[in-house]
């Protein structure tokens, strides 16, 4: 990376947050950020606009984690906890909840950087999944829209489903607009007229 990656270490206990901030500088050259108090997590995280945010949770409740997630917002971030014990239940909640690495017994300062790594990574194949999901989800909406917009045309004007797309095709191309958008209109204007 050319620049240098900004991370927040969330640790109530200044030993363990000083083992972990040591980890992270003999990996590499990171501008880290050591948040020990919970009061005010999500606001001091958006503040800081991390690239990546560290938990160091010891045995976190289902609560601890709901709330560590709101406050880390994953969706947006890498976030890689670790925790001294878990079970499964814990290990698919902490999954769904979207953490890029759930690190069972894992506190140690020489498997911080692969876990880093390995964090960035699933997470960028996460939001490059989530956005293809969503592009596949607003193509199918258009198309959808398109096919309602094509019978509209079809039964007004008595006309094949090729004539009612190339219809709706040149006045998108004439109007300077997306297809999408005509149909959609049309669509609303048909409904507005019932």
């Amino acid at each position: 990376m050319t620049q240098r990656l900004s991370i927040v270490v969330v640790e109530k206990d200044r030993e363990r947050a000083m083992l972990i901030v040591d980890g992270l500088r003999d990996a590499g050259n990171f501008d880290v950020m050591v948040i020990a108090e919970e009061t005010g997590l999500a606001r001091r995280i958006a503040q800081r606009n991390p690239d990546l945010v560290l938990i160091d949770a010891g045995n976190p409740s289902r609560d601890v984690l709901e709330e560590l997630t709101l406050a880390t917002a994953p969706m947006q971030r890498p976030v890689a906890m670790f925790v001294d014990q878990s079970d499964g239940a814990m290990t698919k909640a902490a999954i769904e909840a979207g953490m890029s690495a759930y690190v069972v017994d894992g506190l140690r300062a020489d498997r911080i950087k692969p876990i880093l790594d390995a964090a960035i990574a699933r997470f960028h194949m996460l939001q490059k999944m989530r956005i293809e999901v969503a592009e596949t989800r607003r193509a199918l909406e258009e198309r959808k829209v398109i096919d309602r917009a094509k019978g509209i045309l079809m039964r007004a004007r008595g006309i094949g489903e090729e004539q009612a797309y190339a219809l709706l095709r040149k006045t998108a191309m004439d109007q300077g607009r997306k297809l999408p958008e005509v149909a959609q209109a049309l669509v609303m204007t048909a409904d507005l007229l019932k």
